[in-house]
């Protein structure tokens, strides 16, 4: 069986089926990676992996059941079925359970075909600049730390209702530290990719540079509200977690930010103070991710039940306003509300900004630029209070240039309150979150001016 192909497991997996229904998930996956300490390359390599999930339904009389397992590599088909059919029968009627999807969805891929596979040829010509970046670094006496990381994962969805899905999914990323020598000074800059072709070594390399020029001059800052220029990065940390606190059941029953004061959500009312959305779309350029669901395990966002279920591009705030909240098909039915399923990919834009970061931070006169956030945690979900620390490199801006760097801090912030507050937003562009980018990569933000970012204290953190 070491052989069996992706689509020929699905299958054999549905049919020793003996339950009601059931849906097999097969992913392919294949990785290629680079890593670097002070101007040398340390790694490179290369895997493979496959993940097979079962998901079986059986109807007990009560309710349909629905009960999952996962395995890696090839496993034996009749085990990993009956072990999911054992499952469903110990975990009782499913609260989410809706009749499968029998509907093929738009962009569904080439079932036949083999999967998608990337390799270290990925870095071809990425592998080369780098070298050349490591010696412009040696000779500025500074060091460059860091990885690049690009994967193909292709998905396999086959049902009992006669699904046959398949998608594609590329994902790249890139992280580049700057340190002097003797550690003082660090700095950062990403970029989120799906092919490393839109990647410049040199542009991240110049930005690395830049910034350790900055902090050549420091300056120690007490806490406190400063007006502030959040670049895409940190934006695209606080949204993410927005965006995964958005379920409607917990904003239907009281317990999350998007709950509405004696009852009900907060849909339609306003957030943003400027005319802000944010919107995912599967088949945004150079974001693009999978068009139809695919669910392992039911949670308040995702049901196994909606497996296969189209997830077009949606606007979840449109021009400031809260326009949707996620909502799988069986919170629907009892809320009469649409289903609305989440898109691996995020994105904020004002369409009035006309401003780049470069314009903003020129139109500051006193305030502090942002790198990066980190270790953000969440301390009250009705308000959706997070705290965490700033990283990399916090800049004083005086007169709209920059004059030094300033210690770090722990911020205490609402990604909501924060909406309201927002008096600028600049350009949308593709951004890597510093935070999230081990699960989440696809993201496109602007810059953000905030009057008064809450500093809550001085963090040692370098």
């Amino acid at each position: 069986m070491s052989g069996l192909s992706a689509q020929d497991l699905v299958e054999q997996a549905l049919g020793k089926s003996t339950v009601d229904d059931q849906i097999t998930v097969v992913v392919e996956s294949s990785e290629a990676n680079l890593r670097w300490a002070r101007n040398s390359l340390t790694t490179n390599g290369s895997m493979r992996s496959r993940h097979v999930v079962v998901i079986s339904f059986v109807d007990g009389g009560a309710g349909m059941a629905a009960g999952s397992v996962t395995r890696t590599g090839t496993p034996d088909v009749a085990d990993l079925v009956a072990a999911s059919e054992q499952a469903a029968r110990d975990a009782g009627p499913a609260e989410d359970a809706v009749p499968l999807i029998s509907d093929t969805p738009p962009g569904n891929g080439d079932w036949a075909a083999p999967p998608a596979e990337t390799s270290i040829g990925v870095f071809a010509d990425f592998a080369p600049d780098l070298g050349q970046a490591f010696g412009e670094a040696r000779d500025r006496d500074e060091l460059l730390f860091g990885f690049a990381e690009h994967s193909m994962a292709t998905t396999y969805l086959g049902s009992s209702t006669g699904l046959r899905l398949r998608h594609d999914q590329p994902t790249g990323r890139v992280e580049l530290n700057g340190k002097s020598p003797d550690f003082s000074r660090s700095v950062w800059a990403g970029r989120g990719t799906r092919d490393f072709r839109d990647v410049s070594v040199a542009d991240l390399a110049a930005d690395v540079e830049r910034k350790l020029g900055w902090s050549r001059r420091r300056v120690e800052l007490p806490a406190g509200r400063y007006e502030t220029v959040l670049p895409p990065s940190a934006v695209s940390d606080l949204m993410i977690y927005l965006y995964w606190t958005m379920e409607a059941r917990d904003a239907d029953e009281g317990r999350n930010v998007f709950a509405r004061p004696g009852g009900g959500n907060r849909i339609g009312e306003r957030l943003a103070a400027l005319p802000l959305t944010l919107r995912s779309d599967p088949h945004a350029p150079g974001l693009q991710a999978c068009p139809f669901e695919v669910v392992s395990a039911s949670s308040g966002s995702a049901s196994v039940f909606d497996n296969g279920m189209a997830t077009p591009a949606v606007n979840w705030i449109d021009q400031g306003v809260l326009t949707n909240l996620i909502r799988p098909r069986a919170w629907a039915l009892r809320t009469t509300a649409p289903a609305t399923a989440t898109v691996d990919n995020l994105i904020l834009e004002d369409p009035t900004a006309t401003a780049t970061q470069e314009e903003m931070v020129a139109a500051t006169d006193r305030g502090l630029l942002l790198t990066t956030l980190w270790y953000i945690r969440e301390v009250d979900p009705q308000t959706l209070l997070l705290t965490g620390l700033t990283r990399d490199g916090v800049f004083l801006v005086e007169n709209g240039e920059v004059t030094g760097a300033v210690n770090n801090f722990r911020f205490n912030e609402s990604p909501v309150d924060l909406l309201g507050r927002v008096v600028q937003a600049g350009l949308t562009e593709r951004t890597l979150p510093r935070e999230w980018n081990d699960w989440f990569t696809r993201a496109a933000m602007p810059a953000l001016r905030v009057p008064d970012f809450n500093m809550s204290s001085v963090s040692p953190a370098s």
